[in-house]
């Protein structure tokens, strides 16, 4: 078995509308192969979801230097775009990239990294439930794939997933990079 970074792995949600499955699946996967979660929002306290499933938020992205985490990667949720959707969550994603950390996002969130720059000249993908998606990402210089879940590795690696039926797939992803970077 791989060695696997002892610093956690950085999951921003929403505090109000973050997607349970694509939260909580990843969570699991990671928590399960003793990787520490910590779990960041715009507000602290505890974050609800649409369902209203709640989740316990350790920091606020206000706070969180991204040195101190191996990955960060974004959640989506009806509540996604309204809560991270600016600058300081913008700024977590460019230094993840600056730091060569491994970042990404799921389902709607995806549209995040598009608005940060960092995605430019990467294989994406994301939520299209609206049919914007291919204008979001061509106007940030994305290549859009349309597959449930991909890593883009060519110089940082940055994983995306479509929506919550792949966030399993999203968490397994997000392992098998992390196991690479040691």
């Amino acid at each position: 078995m791989s060695t696997i970074s002892t610093l956690p792995v950085l999951l921003i949600i929403a505090s109000q509308g973050f997607q349970p499955m694509e939260y909580g699946q990843p969570k699991k996967i990671l928590e399960a192969n003793g990787i520490k979660v910590v779990t960041a929002s715009n507000k602290p306290g505890t974050a609800t979801a649409k369902d209203g499933t709640k989740a316990h938020i350790n920091i606020t992205t206000d706070k969180v230097k991204v040195e101190d985490y191996s990955g960060i990667f974004l959640i989506g949720g009806s509540g996604a775009l309204e809560n991270l959707d600016n600058e300081i969550t913008y700024k977590i994603i460019q230094q993840a990239k600056e730091l060569d950390k491994p970042f990404g996002s799921i389902c709607i969130s995806t549209r995040i990294l598009a608005n940060a720059g960092v995605i430019n000249g990467k294989k994406v993908t994301g939520w299209n439930g609206d049919g914007e998606l291919d204008a979001i990402l061509k106007n940030s210089g994305a290549i859009y794939i349309k597959k449930t879940c991909i890593s883009d590795d060519s110089s940082v690696n940055i994983i995306t997933a479509v929506d919550p039926s792949c966030a399993h797939e999203f968490g397994e992803k997000i392992l098998e990079v992390l196991k690479k970077q040691k």
